[in-house]
């Protein structure tokens, strides 16, 4: 259970201001079509965080709980340095291409190494539990960019986006030293 909580809570902040995020929210005001975005969505983010867990669980059978602790605090660094990062909307290319088809390939790219798979990985080696880590994360994936889809382009202005992202970002660094520094402790 604390893989799927702690996996829905880093993929939730993680995903505020992020790539994919922004390319929910061009795809659903270009299109009009909120729930075919999500479902890309949906399908995309199965696919990411599963591959991640799968392959997070893989790598926590060779290495000690030391280093998959250390692998943890390294991806919420990381986590917490993207997020200081400022992303530009991406381009959301061809608009005859079905809106579920556009979701799931444009989905899929964006999060291609991205912060998110990076910490699904390191949460499914370090709970050992790929399942509830893959599904935390796609459900909290989901849950950031649910608002993206039904707010579309006004998202940016509805919602004090910069703010959620630079605080994740603040709590991801915090956390990320909190855990080396245990983890370092470790006998």
């Amino acid at each position: 259970m604390d893989a799927l909580v702690t996996a829905f809570v880093a993929a939730a902040l993680g995903e505020w201001g992020d790539k994919t995020q922004l390319v929910v929210a061009l795809l659903a005001a270009r299109s009009g079509r909120p729930a075919a975005v999500l479902a890309g969505l949906f399908v995309a983010a199965a696919l990411s965080c599963g591959a991640a867990a799968f392959a997070g669980a893989l790598v926590a059978e060779t290495i000690t709980i030391r280093a998959m602790t250390l692998l943890v605090a390294v991806a919420l660094l990381f986590a917490g340095i993207a997020g200081l990062i400022r992303r530009k909307p991406p381009s959301i290319g061809s608009a005859r291409t079905p809106a579920l088809l556009a979701a799931i390939i444009l989905c899929l790219a964006a999060e291609l190494g991205d912060r998110t798979q990076f910490l699904t990985f390191a949460l499914a080696g370090r709970f050992d539990s790929p399942a509830l880590a893959g599904a935390g994360a796609t459900a909290g994936m989901l849950a950031a960019c649910v608002p993206a889809a039904l707010l579309g382009a006004q998202l940016q202005s509805l919602v004090p986006v910069r703010a959620i992202r630079i605080g994740g970002a603040a709590l991801f660094l915090i956390t990320g030293f909190i855990v080396a520094v245990n983890a370092l402790r470790l006998a």
